[in-house]
């Protein structure tokens, strides 16, 4: 699925979060031995970082690729931007799963959802919201809201929600966003779709937590390839750069 994403997207990448009920323990041993953990598999992750609200550990970038992991008040999140495959991501995501609930007392019980996001970002140079609304909504009863001859799109950012099994425990979103882009003309910018697949609890025990990483990973390659690819991320890119 990877292959080939540079010619689609300006930026790709492959995030996770733990979603939590309580909050998260912040004392300094505590989260210095969950880091260093993470530092001993992955040397690159060392550059320690404190906010008002959360902690981070993240690599330097180098040709675009960077990767981090953010804890606050009730969530751990992961990332990473421009990996060499998603097998590469996978890793530390998975590592995470294995290792945070030892090293900061998390139970099964605790956990509200896991999500796997898959990130697709393209740079417009027209009206961002504009590519938007002739890649996905012309044509449509929404966009039939808009005469599109005479009336600037101001705002497009579309997003669906739907369950993958009947109990609606899996569930995948798309979302489309924009944003400006430091540099770039008023209305140019990024547009990103967002493809997020997500296990909701309860969950019964630390295996299964681990063991539910499989099948968020396996939907999001399936509907990325299926579906997301070629329905939205390509109508996007070819109506951002229609040269």
């Amino acid at each position: 699925m990877i292959d080939g994403l540079s010619s689609l997207c300006t930026d790709f990448y492959v995030n996770q979060k733990v979603a939590l009920k309580l909050d998260l323990p912040t004392s300094r041993e505590t989260v210095l031995h969950m880091f260093d953990r993470v530092r001993k598999e992955l040397p690159a992750m060392d550059r320690f970082r404190r906010a008002p609200d959360e902690l981070s550990l993240e690599s330097a970038e180098g040709n675009g690729q960077y990767n981090w992991l953010v804890l606050n008040r009730t969530a751990i999140r992961s990332g990473w931007v421009n990996p060499e495959s998603v097998d590469e991501a996978y890793r530390l995501h998975r590592m995470i799963l294995e290792t945070a609930p030892y090293y900061l007392s998390i139970s099964p019980l605790d956990v509200e959802y896991i999500e796997l996001l898959f990130g697709f970002d393209i740079e417009t140079t027209g009206n961002r919201n504009g590519v938007v609304f002739d890649a996905l909504l012309a044509g449509s009863p929404l966009g039939d809201l808009v005469e599109r001859e005479r009336e600037q799109v101001l705002d497009a950012q579309p997003m669906i929600g739907f369950a993958l099994t009947r109990s609606a425990e899996l569930r995948a979103y798309v979302e489309v966003r924009t944003r400006p882009a430091e540099g770039a003309a008023e209305d140019a910018g990024i547009v990103s779709v967002y493809l997020t697949v997500r296990r909701i609890g309860p969950f019964r025990s630390l295996d299964e937590l681990v063991a539910s990483f499989g099948p968020l990973a396996g939907h999001a390659e399936r509907l990325a390839d299926e579906r997301v690819l070629p329905g939205v991320v390509m109508p996007i890119r070819d109506h951002a750069r229609p040269d």
